[in-house]
Protein backbone atom coordinates (compact mmCIF):
# COMPACT_ATOMS: atom_id res chain seq x y z
CA UNK A 1 0.00 0.00 0.00
CA UNK A 2 1.73 3.17 -0.82
CA UNK A 3 2.24 6.17 0.96
CA UNK A 4 -0.68 8.55 0.25
CA UNK A 5 -3.84 6.20 0.69
CA UNK A 6 -1.94 4.83 3.98
CA UNK A 7 -2.41 8.23 5.22
CA UNK A 8 -5.64 8.93 3.81
CA UNK A 9 -6.88 5.72 5.62
CA UNK A 10 -5.29 6.67 8.94
CA UNK A 11 -6.50 10.02 8.82
CA UNK A 12 -9.93 8.42 8.13
CA UNK A 13 -10.30 6.73 10.86
CA UNK A 14 -8.15 8.28 13.84
CA UNK A 15 -7.91 12.39 12.94
CA UNK A 16 -5.58 14.85 11.55
CA UNK A 17 -4.18 15.18 15.24
CA UNK A 18 -2.90 11.36 15.15
CA UNK A 19 0.83 11.39 14.98
CA UNK A 20 2.60 8.16 13.27
CA UNK A 21 5.86 8.95 14.92
CA UNK A 22 8.19 7.22 17.78
CA UNK A 23 10.05 9.81 19.47
CA UNK A 24 12.89 9.45 21.07
CA UNK A 25 12.13 8.78 25.19
CA UNK A 26 13.92 7.99 28.75
CA UNK A 27 11.38 6.29 30.19
CA UNK A 28 7.69 5.28 30.38
CA UNK A 29 5.39 8.34 31.67
CA UNK A 30 3.82 8.51 35.07
CA UNK A 31 0.65 6.52 34.41
CA UNK A 32 -2.17 4.22 36.36
CA UNK A 33 -1.46 0.59 35.95
CA UNK A 34 -3.98 -1.58 37.66
CA UNK A 35 -4.02 -4.32 35.78
CA UNK A 36 -1.86 -5.22 32.62
CA UNK A 37 0.01 -8.13 30.79
CA UNK A 38 3.71 -9.17 30.70
CA UNK A 39 6.23 -9.68 28.31
CA UNK A 40 9.67 -10.73 28.78
CA UNK A 41 12.25 -10.55 25.94
CA UNK A 42 15.22 -13.29 26.07
CA UNK A 43 17.16 -12.55 22.93
CA UNK A 44 19.83 -15.28 23.00
CA UNK A 45 19.86 -17.42 20.11
CA UNK A 46 21.39 -20.97 19.35
CA UNK A 47 19.69 -21.23 16.32
CA UNK A 48 19.91 -17.78 14.32
CA UNK A 49 16.88 -18.81 11.74
CA UNK A 50 18.12 -16.61 8.74
CA UNK A 51 14.18 -15.90 8.13
CA UNK A 52 13.53 -14.77 11.91
CA UNK A 53 12.67 -10.66 11.85
CA UNK A 54 13.11 -10.39 15.96
CA UNK A 55 15.66 -9.01 18.35
CA UNK A 56 18.24 -11.65 18.49
CA UNK A 57 21.74 -12.19 18.80
CA UNK A 58 24.25 -15.53 19.45
CA UNK A 59 24.57 -17.66 22.66
CA UNK A 60 26.96 -15.78 25.05
CA UNK A 61 27.54 -17.05 28.40
CA UNK A 62 29.46 -13.97 29.10
CA UNK A 63 26.75 -11.67 28.34
CA UNK A 64 23.88 -14.11 30.71
CA UNK A 65 24.36 -12.99 34.33
CA UNK A 66 24.73 -9.57 33.54
CA UNK A 67 21.46 -9.42 31.26
CA UNK A 68 19.77 -11.40 34.23
CA UNK A 69 21.05 -8.42 36.72
CA UNK A 70 19.14 -6.22 33.89
CA UNK A 71 15.66 -7.58 33.71
CA UNK A 72 15.98 -8.03 37.46
CA UNK A 73 16.10 -4.41 37.65
CA UNK A 74 14.13 -3.13 35.14
CA UNK A 75 11.07 -5.13 37.22
CA UNK A 76 12.34 -3.42 40.54
CA UNK A 77 12.06 0.41 38.11
CA UNK A 78 8.55 -0.65 37.02
CA UNK A 79 7.71 -1.28 40.40
CA UNK A 80 8.79 1.74 41.92
CA UNK A 81 7.26 3.84 39.34
CA UNK A 82 3.84 2.18 39.18
CA UNK A 83 3.35 0.24 42.56
CA UNK A 84 2.43 -3.16 42.70
CA UNK A 85 -0.25 -3.99 39.58
CA UNK A 86 -2.01 -7.43 38.95
CA UNK A 87 -0.36 -9.67 35.84
CA UNK A 88 -2.96 -11.16 33.91
CA UNK A 89 -0.56 -13.29 31.76
CA UNK A 90 3.69 -13.69 31.49
CA UNK A 91 4.58 -14.00 27.75
CA UNK A 92 8.00 -15.21 27.23
CA UNK A 93 9.53 -15.23 23.72
CA UNK A 94 12.79 -14.51 22.06
CA UNK A 95 15.31 -15.66 20.81
CA UNK A 96 15.18 -18.88 22.38
CA UNK A 97 13.94 -18.34 25.68
CA UNK A 98 14.55 -22.02 27.21
CA UNK A 99 18.23 -21.60 26.77
CA UNK A 100 18.18 -19.36 29.91
CA UNK A 101 16.31 -22.19 31.74
CA UNK A 102 17.75 -21.43 35.23
CA UNK A 103 18.01 -17.69 34.99
CA UNK A 104 14.06 -17.75 34.17
CA UNK A 105 13.27 -19.58 37.20
CA UNK A 106 14.77 -16.13 38.74
CA UNK A 107 13.07 -13.93 37.25
CA UNK A 108 9.85 -15.57 37.61
CA UNK A 109 9.90 -15.67 41.35
CA UNK A 110 10.81 -11.86 41.10
CA UNK A 111 7.76 -11.19 39.36
CA UNK A 112 5.49 -12.96 42.02
CA UNK A 113 7.35 -11.36 44.55
CA UNK A 114 7.04 -8.28 42.66
CA UNK A 115 3.31 -8.09 41.68
CA UNK A 116 0.03 -10.23 41.89
CA UNK A 117 0.56 -12.90 39.12
CA UNK A 118 -3.47 -13.97 38.41
CA UNK A 119 -3.27 -15.57 34.92
CA UNK A 120 -1.36 -18.18 33.08
CA UNK A 121 2.92 -18.26 31.92
CA UNK A 122 3.82 -19.02 28.62
CA UNK A 123 6.96 -19.33 26.79
CA UNK A 124 8.41 -20.19 23.29
CA UNK A 125 10.78 -22.96 22.24
CA UNK A 126 12.47 -25.11 20.23
CA UNK A 127 13.26 -28.86 19.03
CA UNK A 128 16.49 -28.04 19.86
CA UNK A 129 15.89 -27.15 23.38
CA UNK A 130 13.20 -30.02 24.40
CA UNK A 131 14.33 -32.37 26.65
CA UNK A 132 13.58 -33.89 29.92
CA UNK A 133 15.21 -31.65 32.20
CA UNK A 134 13.89 -28.54 30.33
CA UNK A 135 10.34 -29.86 30.83
CA UNK A 136 10.43 -30.67 34.23
CA UNK A 137 11.85 -26.83 34.71
CA UNK A 138 9.36 -25.60 33.06
CA UNK A 139 6.74 -27.32 35.14
CA UNK A 140 8.84 -26.74 38.27
CA UNK A 141 8.21 -22.90 36.79
CA UNK A 142 4.71 -23.13 36.60
CA UNK A 143 4.72 -22.63 32.79
CA UNK A 144 1.14 -23.53 31.68
CA UNK A 145 1.38 -22.96 28.06
CA UNK A 146 3.79 -24.29 25.84
CA UNK A 147 4.57 -23.43 22.10
CA UNK A 148 7.05 -24.91 19.96
CA UNK A 149 7.97 -23.49 16.44
CA UNK A 150 8.73 -26.62 14.51
CA UNK A 151 8.06 -24.66 11.03
CA UNK A 152 8.07 -27.82 9.32
CA UNK A 153 7.78 -31.69 9.27
CA UNK A 154 10.48 -32.10 6.17
CA UNK A 155 14.26 -31.89 5.92
CA UNK A 156 14.04 -30.07 2.46
CA UNK A 157 12.20 -27.40 4.19
CA UNK A 158 14.20 -27.81 7.48
CA UNK A 159 17.45 -27.27 5.59
CA UNK A 160 15.87 -24.11 3.44
CA UNK A 161 14.82 -22.12 6.44
CA UNK A 162 18.25 -22.96 8.29
CA UNK A 163 16.74 -24.41 11.12
CA UNK A 164 19.25 -27.24 12.72
CA UNK A 165 17.34 -30.20 13.49
CA UNK A 166 15.90 -33.38 11.25
CA UNK A 167 12.46 -34.26 10.84
CA UNK A 168 13.12 -37.70 12.89
CA UNK A 169 13.76 -35.70 16.17
CA UNK A 170 10.25 -33.97 16.31
CA UNK A 171 8.17 -36.91 17.48
CA UNK A 172 10.03 -37.63 20.39
CA UNK A 173 10.34 -33.81 21.24
CA UNK A 174 6.31 -33.43 20.95
CA UNK A 175 5.57 -36.50 22.74
CA UNK A 176 7.44 -35.59 25.55
CA UNK A 177 5.80 -32.13 25.64
CA UNK A 178 2.42 -33.58 25.01
CA UNK A 179 2.91 -36.01 27.81
CA UNK A 180 4.48 -33.44 30.68
CA UNK A 181 1.01 -31.99 31.22
CA UNK A 182 1.34 -28.65 30.23
CA UNK A 183 -2.55 -27.08 30.18
CA UNK A 184 -1.98 -26.71 25.85
CA UNK A 185 0.75 -27.75 23.47
CA UNK A 186 0.70 -25.30 20.29
CA UNK A 187 2.97 -25.76 17.18
CA UNK A 188 4.37 -23.20 14.72
CA UNK A 189 4.29 -24.27 11.22
CA UNK A 190 5.18 -22.40 8.24
CA UNK A 191 3.34 -22.68 4.91
CA UNK A 192 3.79 -20.20 1.72
CA UNK A 193 7.71 -21.35 1.19
CA UNK A 194 9.17 -20.83 -2.09
CA UNK A 195 7.62 -23.92 -4.56
CA UNK A 196 5.44 -25.51 -1.97
CA UNK A 197 2.16 -27.31 -2.97
CA UNK A 198 -0.58 -28.70 -1.54
CA UNK A 199 1.05 -31.80 -1.14
CA UNK A 200 4.29 -30.40 0.66
CA UNK A 201 2.05 -28.75 3.17
CA UNK A 202 -0.69 -31.56 3.59
CA UNK A 203 2.47 -33.42 4.82
CA UNK A 204 3.01 -30.89 7.54
CA UNK A 205 -0.18 -30.47 8.76
CA UNK A 206 -1.02 -34.28 9.15
CA UNK A 207 2.36 -34.69 11.14
CA UNK A 208 1.45 -31.86 13.25
CA UNK A 209 -1.89 -33.19 13.97
CA UNK A 210 -0.97 -36.49 14.58
CA UNK A 211 1.07 -35.26 17.04
CA UNK A 212 -1.71 -34.59 19.24
CA UNK A 213 -1.27 -31.17 20.35
CA UNK A 214 -4.21 -28.84 20.92
CA UNK A 215 -2.89 -26.05 18.64
CA UNK A 216 -1.31 -25.23 15.27
CA UNK A 217 -0.76 -22.05 14.18
CA UNK A 218 0.42 -21.71 10.93
CA UNK A 219 2.09 -18.39 9.22
CA UNK A 220 3.45 -17.20 5.98
CA UNK A 221 7.47 -16.75 5.85
CA UNK A 222 8.35 -13.67 6.28
CA UNK A 223 10.33 -11.67 4.39
CA UNK A 224 11.32 -8.55 6.13
CA UNK A 225 14.30 -6.93 3.44
CA UNK A 226 16.81 -6.94 6.63
CA UNK A 227 16.78 -10.71 7.64
CA UNK A 228 18.93 -13.04 6.02
CA UNK A 229 16.45 -14.32 4.02
CA UNK A 230 15.05 -11.13 2.89
CA UNK A 231 18.96 -10.91 1.53
CA UNK A 232 19.23 -14.77 0.18
CA UNK A 233 15.91 -14.23 -1.92
CA UNK A 234 17.05 -11.04 -3.53
CA UNK A 235 20.38 -12.08 -4.26
CA UNK A 236 19.08 -15.51 -5.68
CA UNK A 237 16.12 -14.34 -7.54
CA UNK A 238 13.67 -16.93 -5.23
CA UNK A 239 10.21 -16.72 -6.52
CA UNK A 240 7.74 -16.57 -3.41
CA UNK A 241 3.95 -17.93 -4.39
CA UNK A 242 1.84 -14.61 -5.43
CA UNK A 243 -1.57 -13.66 -3.98
CA UNK A 244 -3.62 -16.29 -5.71
CA UNK A 245 -1.18 -19.17 -4.68
CA UNK A 246 -0.86 -18.25 -1.39
CA UNK A 247 -4.45 -17.89 -1.35
CA UNK A 248 -5.23 -21.67 -1.98
CA UNK A 249 -2.69 -22.67 0.79
CA UNK A 250 -4.31 -20.70 3.08
CA UNK A 251 -7.72 -21.89 2.38
CA UNK A 252 -6.73 -25.51 2.51
CA UNK A 253 -5.04 -24.92 5.65
CA UNK A 254 -8.90 -23.52 7.12
CA UNK A 255 -10.33 -26.43 5.27
CA UNK A 256 -8.22 -28.96 6.56
CA UNK A 257 -8.26 -28.20 10.01
CA UNK A 258 -12.41 -27.81 9.94
CA UNK A 259 -12.39 -31.38 8.90
CA UNK A 260 -10.47 -32.16 11.83
CA UNK A 261 -12.86 -30.44 14.41
CA UNK A 262 -10.06 -28.14 15.08
CA UNK A 263 -11.72 -24.40 15.68
CA UNK A 264 -9.77 -21.34 13.93
CA UNK A 265 -9.27 -19.05 16.74
CA UNK A 266 -7.37 -16.35 15.10
CA UNK A 267 -6.12 -15.50 11.43
CA UNK A 268 -3.36 -18.21 11.47
CA UNK A 269 -4.56 -20.01 14.80
CA UNK A 270 -6.46 -23.44 15.28
CA UNK A 271 -7.34 -25.10 18.64
CA UNK A 272 -8.77 -28.20 19.38
CA UNK A 273 -11.00 -28.76 22.50
CA UNK A 274 -11.50 -26.81 25.60
CA UNK A 275 -7.91 -25.82 26.47
CA UNK A 276 -6.50 -22.11 26.77
CA UNK A 277 -6.02 -20.60 23.68
CA UNK A 278 -2.19 -20.05 22.83
CA UNK A 279 -1.22 -16.33 21.81
CA UNK A 280 1.61 -14.06 21.61
CA UNK A 281 -0.13 -11.05 20.11
CA UNK A 282 -3.44 -10.42 20.88
CA UNK A 283 -3.23 -9.02 24.34
CA UNK A 284 -4.73 -5.72 24.90
CA UNK A 285 -2.29 -3.76 27.19
CA UNK A 286 1.41 -5.49 28.00
CA UNK A 287 4.67 -4.26 29.85
CA UNK A 288 8.04 -5.72 27.69
CA UNK A 289 10.89 -6.12 29.74
CA UNK A 290 14.21 -7.21 27.67
CA UNK A 291 16.46 -5.72 25.13
CA UNK A 292 13.92 -4.81 22.25
CA UNK A 293 10.78 -5.42 23.70
CA UNK A 294 7.73 -3.66 22.91
CA UNK A 295 4.86 -2.30 26.05
CA UNK A 296 1.80 -0.82 25.30
CA UNK A 297 0.41 1.42 27.78
CA UNK A 298 -2.25 3.69 28.00
CA UNK A 299 -0.56 6.56 26.78
CA UNK A 300 1.08 4.46 23.77
CA UNK A 301 3.29 2.28 22.40
CA UNK A 302 7.21 1.92 24.39
CA UNK A 303 10.60 0.21 22.66
CA UNK A 304 13.18 -0.69 24.50
CA UNK A 305 16.38 -0.19 23.14
CA UNK A 306 17.57 -3.10 20.89
CA UNK A 307 21.34 -3.27 21.58
CA UNK A 308 21.78 -5.98 24.31
CA UNK A 309 24.91 -3.71 25.31
CA UNK A 310 23.33 -0.71 25.71
CA UNK A 311 20.15 -2.44 27.78
CA UNK A 312 22.74 -3.82 30.73
CA UNK A 313 23.99 -0.09 30.32
CA UNK A 314 21.00 1.83 31.33
CA UNK A 315 19.74 -0.89 33.65
CA UNK A 316 23.07 -1.14 35.60
CA UNK A 317 23.11 2.45 36.02
CA UNK A 318 19.49 2.33 37.52
CA UNK A 319 17.78 4.04 34.82
CA UNK A 320 15.57 2.57 32.51
CA UNK A 321 16.28 1.24 28.93
CA UNK A 322 13.92 2.69 27.00
CA UNK A 323 14.52 4.06 23.92
CA UNK A 324 11.29 5.05 21.55
CA UNK A 325 7.50 6.32 22.34
CA UNK A 326 4.61 6.42 20.22
CA UNK A 327 1.99 8.19 22.08
CA UNK A 328 -1.70 7.25 21.03
CA UNK A 329 -4.76 9.58 21.54
CA UNK A 330 -8.30 7.77 21.90
CA UNK A 331 -9.27 7.11 18.16
CA UNK A 332 -5.57 5.53 17.97
CA UNK A 333 -6.17 3.74 21.00
CA UNK A 334 -9.58 2.67 19.63
CA UNK A 335 -9.15 1.34 16.13
CA UNK A 336 -5.40 -0.45 17.58
CA UNK A 337 -7.71 -2.66 19.55
CA UNK A 338 -10.48 -2.63 16.72
CA UNK A 339 -7.34 -4.50 14.43
CA UNK A 340 -6.32 -7.07 17.05
CA UNK A 341 -9.84 -8.26 17.69
CA UNK A 342 -10.17 -8.73 14.04
CA UNK A 343 -6.94 -11.02 13.86
CA UNK A 344 -9.13 -12.69 16.56
CA UNK A 345 -11.56 -12.97 13.58
CA UNK A 346 -14.53 -12.70 16.20
CA UNK A 347 -15.28 -9.52 17.61
CA UNK A 348 -18.13 -8.94 20.61
CA UNK A 349 -20.85 -6.65 19.83
CA UNK A 350 -20.90 -5.46 23.74
CA UNK A 351 -17.10 -4.56 23.60
CA UNK A 352 -17.58 -2.74 19.82
CA UNK A 353 -19.91 -0.83 21.93
CA UNK A 354 -18.35 -0.16 25.10
CA UNK A 355 -14.90 0.60 23.48
CA UNK A 356 -16.31 2.91 20.55
CA UNK A 357 -18.43 4.44 23.39
CA UNK A 358 -21.68 3.75 21.29
CA UNK A 359 -22.24 4.86 17.59
CA UNK A 360 -19.67 5.40 15.45
CA UNK A 361 -20.12 6.37 11.91
CA UNK A 362 -16.79 5.31 10.81
CA UNK A 363 -17.16 2.22 12.88
CA UNK A 364 -20.55 1.55 10.98
CA UNK A 365 -19.51 2.55 7.47
CA UNK A 366 -16.62 0.08 7.99
CA UNK A 367 -18.61 -2.87 8.64
CA UNK A 368 -21.93 -2.19 6.32
CA UNK A 369 -18.96 -2.05 3.32
CA UNK A 370 -17.03 -5.53 4.88
CA UNK A 371 -20.49 -7.18 5.32
CA UNK A 372 -21.46 -6.14 2.02
CA UNK A 373 -17.98 -7.31 0.21
CA UNK A 374 -18.59 -10.85 2.18
CA UNK A 375 -15.21 -10.08 4.67
CA UNK A 376 -17.44 -10.08 7.88
CA UNK A 377 -20.56 -12.38 8.74
CA UNK A 378 -22.93 -11.26 11.61
CA UNK A 379 -23.15 -13.94 13.93
CA UNK A 380 -25.41 -13.29 16.48
CA UNK A 381 -23.79 -10.93 19.77
CA UNK A 382 -20.71 -10.82 17.59
CA UNK A 383 -18.91 -9.71 14.23
CA UNK A 384 -17.21 -12.84 12.74
CA UNK A 385 -14.54 -12.67 9.75
CA UNK A 386 -15.40 -14.94 6.97
CA UNK A 387 -12.96 -17.25 5.93
CA UNK A 388 -11.94 -14.79 2.70
CA UNK A 389 -11.87 -11.84 5.17
CA UNK A 390 -9.39 -13.80 7.80
CA UNK A 391 -7.55 -14.11 4.21
CA UNK A 392 -7.23 -10.27 3.80
CA UNK A 393 -5.90 -9.87 7.16
CA UNK A 394 -3.56 -12.22 6.89
CA UNK A 395 -2.62 -10.02 3.82
CA UNK A 396 -3.10 -7.36 5.48
CA UNK A 397 -0.50 -8.59 8.15
CA UNK A 398 1.89 -9.63 6.09
CA UNK A 399 2.04 -6.20 3.39
CA UNK A 400 0.95 -3.55 5.66
CA UNK A 401 1.67 -4.00 9.55
CA UNK A 402 4.77 -6.10 8.47
CA UNK A 403 6.03 -2.81 6.69
CA UNK A 404 5.69 -0.46 9.97
CA UNK A 405 7.74 -3.00 11.59
CA UNK A 406 10.17 -3.44 9.09
CA UNK A 407 10.66 0.80 8.84
CA UNK A 408 10.84 0.77 12.82
CA UNK A 409 13.11 -2.33 13.62
CA UNK A 410 15.26 -1.52 10.63
CA UNK A 411 15.90 1.92 12.28
CA UNK A 412 16.06 0.38 16.23
CA UNK A 413 18.83 -2.29 15.24
CA UNK A 414 21.37 -0.01 13.92
CA UNK A 415 20.71 2.51 16.35
CA UNK A 416 20.36 2.15 19.96
CA UNK A 417 18.67 5.32 20.95
CA UNK A 418 16.97 6.87 17.90
CA UNK A 419 15.78 10.18 17.48
CA UNK A 420 12.36 9.29 15.84
CA UNK A 421 11.17 6.95 13.37
CA UNK A 422 8.07 8.70 11.45
CA UNK A 423 5.70 5.91 10.08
Amino acid sequence: MGVIPTKLIRTYFTGKASKYVFERCKAPDNQAINKTNLYIHIPFCRNMCPYCPYNKIEYDEMLVKPYLDSVLKEIRLYKERFGRFEISSIYIGGGTPTLLIDELGVILREFKDSFSLKGDICIETSPNDISDVVIAKLKEQGVGLVSCGVQSFQDANLRFIGRKYKETELGPKLKALMGAGFKSVNIDLMFALPGQGIDNLKYDLERAIGSGVNQVTTYPLFTFPYTAIGKYLRLKNVKMPDIMERRKLYYFIHEYFKEKDFDRVSVWGFKKGSMPRYSSVTRDNYIGLGAGAGSHLPDGFYLNTFSVEEYINRCSSGEFPTALHMRFNKQMQDYFWLYWRLYDTRISKECLSRVFQGKDRKLTGLFNLTNLLGLTIEDGNDIKLSLKGAFWIHLMQNYFSLNYINKVWTVAMSQPFPESIVL
